[in-house]
Formats: structure tokens, sequence, C-alpha cells
């Protein structure tokens, strides 16, 4: 396989002046990531700082009811509530180890910007972190953190104001302050070699759960489930599992409000070949190759495409993608806050309700795991709303 490309996805598409910080972070990657003391410092924080390694947790009380066994890998118990953490805490050590005093992030949920912001805190560094004026308002909670942190908020107000113009005026700023600054992508999105870093640094999700199952059942889950936007959760679980023929994989996407002609971030699916952010892969576009406004009732998958290895691993077939509109998550969300005790991020929540669709399709034996990416305490809000209740 070409260097940097997932089959014909990937690929590193900037201008001549982002090169070089490119070049950096990849002999940092070969010089630095992949050192037996950088890994044992890295690991040391995931286990006493991030809480590693998360809980799988068997659902009793959803099992009954859907006549199948349904687990969960529990990322909204890591620190912060959600899998960003296990990514921004590698690249920031990283960046240290760099000489880089800045760490800059863009967010759509918010998840990814606190994670940062808990990250730079951690390690010394100063954090600026960018944010769709929409995404603000929908995830006011998350700003706060990241403020008391000690990060700088900008909000992004030029054009859908969301999660890909916040990429845009993050990629700007780093032009400008690449010297001191790295950019810490929250995704497995953007020029090589970011695809392939982050979903290095989230694959502890999967060896933990791979490792978890065997000892609680014996034997491997018979499907792995996973919410995708940008992909970082549902790459960080399935790469584990990518070579367990027996395992299958899904991707569920955001079909907003499954409406004809509606807006979604359904990307894998529904988009087609084409270029973004730096990368190749499968964009919601016009046929002149313009973006298409993205939606999704979460934030975190509000985004017009996908990573890369998403799109290679749909192509060769070894990963299925499904579709779950805003009112599918919105049920899900329910039914695992009200029959187990457990409030899903919205993001996790679409994973979830694909799931819940499969009641009378399985055998009782088949063994369902869903990556739980994040808690949804950032969604009340935007919960209540929804649901009719006053905040």
């Amino acid at each position: 396989m070409k260097k940097g490309y997932f089959g014909e996805f990937g690929g590193r598409f900037v201008p001549e002046i982002l090169m070089p910080p490119l070049f950096e972070l990849e002999e940092a990657i070969s010089g630095i990531f992949s050192q037996p003391r950088f890994q044992s410092r890295l690991t040391k924080i995931l286990q006493d700082f991030v809480g590693r390694p998360t809980s799988l947790t068997f659902l009793e009380n959803l099992s009954r009811d859907l006549g199948f066994d349904l687990w969960l890998k529990r990322e909204d118990l890591a620190h912060t509530g959600a899998h960003k953490i296990n990514n921004t805490v590698g690249q920031a050590l990283l960046a240290k180890d760099m000489g880089k005093k800045c760490l800059l992030a863009e967010t759509g949920a918010g998840q990814h910007g606190v994670a940062t912001a808990t990250a730079a805190a951690l390690l010394g560094l100063d954090c600026l972190v960018y944010m769709g004026a929409r995404d603000v308002e929908r995830q006011r909670v998350n700003v706060r953190r990241m403020e008391l942190l000690g990060a700088e908020v900008v909000p992004v107000q030029s054009s859908t104001q969301t999660l890909k113009d916040a990429i845009n005026q993050a990629l700007r700023h780093w032009i400008r302050e690449q010297e001191s600054t790295h950019y810490c992508i929250g995704s497995v999105v953007g020029p090589h070699p970011f695809p392939t870093l982050v979903r290095d640094l989230q694959a502890v999700i999967g060896r933990e759960a791979r490792a978890q199952f065997l000892e609680k059942t014996g034997r491997l889950p018979d499907q792995v489930l996973a919410c995708v936007g940008g992909g970082s959760n549902a790459m960080g679980i399935f790469h584990p599992f990518v070579q367990d023929r027996g395992v299958a994989l899904t991707g569920v996407e955001a079909a907003g409000e499954g409406t004809p002609d509606c807006f979604h971030s359904a990307t894998v699916t529904r988009g087609s070949p084409g270029v973004l952010h730096g990368f190749k892969t499968s964009l919601l576009q016009t046929p002149e190759g313009q973006i298409l406004p993205s939606h999704s009732i979460a934030p975190g998958l509000d985004y017009p495409g996908v990573g890369p290895e998403h799109v290679h691993l749909h192509q060769t077939g070894r990963v299925s993608f499904v579709q779950v509109n805003d009112r599918q998550a919105l049920a899900a969300f329910q039914a695992l806050t009200r029959k187990e005790g457990i409030i899903p991020a919205l993001e996790s929540a679409h994973a979830l309700a694909h799931a819940l669709e499969l009641k009378g399709t399985l055998r009782p034996e088949t063994q369902v795991l869903v990556n739980l990416s994040g808690r949804g305490d950032k969604d009340l809000d935007i919960v209540l709303e929804e649901l009719g209740v006053a905040g």
C-alpha cells in the first residue's frame, strides 16, 4: 500500500507551506513515538490519569428485551467523559518532546476540545481551540470546561458555523504558527500522518475490548458497532478486530432527520470521492465538487467527510456501514438511560440505536459489542429541547 494511503484514499493534499510540520511530525513518530521510553510514559498516563482500562459492561436489562447479549465498551468512563483523551494525551506528550509550546485544536461536540485542554494543562502547554459558533451554542457546558482548563476558545462565524469551518480556521492558524504550535487533530482525518497516528492512539480501545471479551466470555463478539463521524472511536475499536474475520464490524452514520433530501452526515454510504482538509476521502458534495452542508442531532457526527481508512475498509467489504436518524438516536439515548442507568453521548446513541434495531433478527447466543464513545452530560440541553422539556 502506498505510504499515507488506504487503498486510493488518504494522502497529503496541503499547501507547500504546511509540508515542513507534517514532515517534522512524521519524523517524530518514527523517532520518538515508537520508542519504549515514550510508550512507557504514555501507558502510565493512560492508566493513572485517564483511568484505563475502561470497563466492558454487560447490559442485562436491554439484553433481556432484545433477545441477544449486548455489551458496551465504556469510553464514557475515561477522564473527561469520552474516548478523545486517549488521542490528546498521546499527541500532547509527543508535541512536548518536539519542543512545541501550544496545542491547537478544533472541536464539534466539544469533547476533543476539552480533552486537548486537559492534556495541555497536564503537560504545561498553551491551548487554542476553534469551534463553530453554532456548536458553541449547542455545547455551552464543554466551552466552559475548556475555558476553566485554561484554553482560549474561538467561535468560528463563517459558513455553516460547525466542525468543517472550525477545521478550516485551525489550518489557517497552523500555517502562521507552525514553529511553536502542534495541531492536535481529533479524529482519523487530515493529511498523512494524522489518520494513522490517531488510529494507533485510539486502538487501545479495541485492544482492551478484545482481551476483556475473551476473559469474560471465552470468545470474541459476533458484531462490533460504533458511530462514525470523522471516525476515531470506530477506528479505535475496529482496528484490533480487523484480522478477526469472524467478527462483523459495522459503522453507524448519521442520517439526519431521515427524510428525503434532508441534510445528513452519511459520508461513506451517500458520499463521493473528493479532497477536503488535506486528504482524499468520501465527501458530501455537489456534482461540481462544492461541499454540501451536513447535519446530525449529535454535534460530533456533523461533518461532511470521514477518515480515509473507513472508506477503504468499506470498499474492501471488511466494514459495513448503516444509517441511523435523529429520532432513532434520541430513542436509544432514552432507552439506555432509563433501562441501564447510563446516559450516552448522542453520537454513541446512534450506534446503540442500530443495535436496538437488530431485535428479532439475531439468535439468543449472539454477542454484540457497542463502543460507547462518550457520556451524555454535554447533550442534555439538546435532548431536553428535542423532548420539549423546558431547560
